[in-house]
C-alpha cells in the first residue's frame, strides 16, 4: 500500500468525525455569531447557578460524597440518548437541511488512557473543558492556568496525532 492511499484513508476516518458543512466554506457576516456568544452566556449563567462548576462539588463527586454531579452527568447521558433515538427515528435534519449520520466507532485503548488522563486533570483541577469559560466568567482566575493547559495539551496532540496508534 502506497503512502498516499494511507493518507487518503486517514483523510476518510477523520472525516467521519467532521462537521456537516466545510465553515470556512460558509460566508457569515459578523453579527451572524452574536447568537452563539448569548446562548454560550446563558449556558454559563445555567452551569454557575447549578453548581455544575463548582470545584467543591466536582471533588464531591470524585470522592464520592455527593449525588449532584452524578446527577446532572446522568441528565445529559438520558438526553442525548433520547436526542439521538428521535434523530435517527424522525430522520431529523440539521438547520442547513442536511441529513445527520452516525458512524460506528471501533474501540481503541487509547480511549481508555485518554479518559484516565482527563478525569486525573478533571479531580486535580476541577474543571473539565465545557465550563472553564464559566469558571473563568465567575470570576475564579486561577482556571486561566487550567485554560492555558488545555490549549497546550490540544496543541501538543494535534501535533503528534500522526505518530500515535489510532
Amino acid at each position: 500500500m502506497s503512502n498516499q492511499n494511507i493518507e487518503n484513508t486517514d483523510f476518510e476516518v477523520r472525516s467521519l468525525d467532521a462537521m456537516c458543512i466545510n465553515d470556512s466554506a460558509i460566508e457569515s457576516k459578523w453579527y451572524d455569531y452574536i447568537k452563539y456568544i448569548i446562548v454560550g452566556i446563558l449556558f454559563g449563567i445555567v452551569f454557575i447557578k447549578a453548581e455544575i462548576i463548582s470545584w467543591f462539588r466536582i471533588q464531591e463527586m470524585f470522592r464520592l460524597q455527593s449525588f449532584h454531579m452524578y446527577g446532572v452527568i446522568g441528565s445529559a447521558v438520558i438526553v442525548g440518548a433520547i436526542s439521538v433515538f428521535l434523530i435517527k427515528k424522525f430522520n431529523i435534519k440539521t438547520i442547513q437541511g442536511e441529513q445527520i449520520h452516525f458512524h460506528p466507532k471501533t474501540f481503541n485503548k487509547g480511549q481508555i488512557y485518554g479518559g484516565l488522563l482527563f478525569g486525573l486533570g478533571w479531580a486535580i483541577t476541577g474543571a473539565c473543558p465545557g465550563p472553564l469559560f464559566a469558571q473563568i466568567g465567575s470570576g475564579a482566575t486561577v482556571i486561566i492556568i487550567t485554560f492555558l493547559s488545555a490549549l497546550a495539551g490540544t496543541w501538543v496532540y494535534g501535533f503528534v496525532r500522526e505518530k500515535l496508534p489510532h
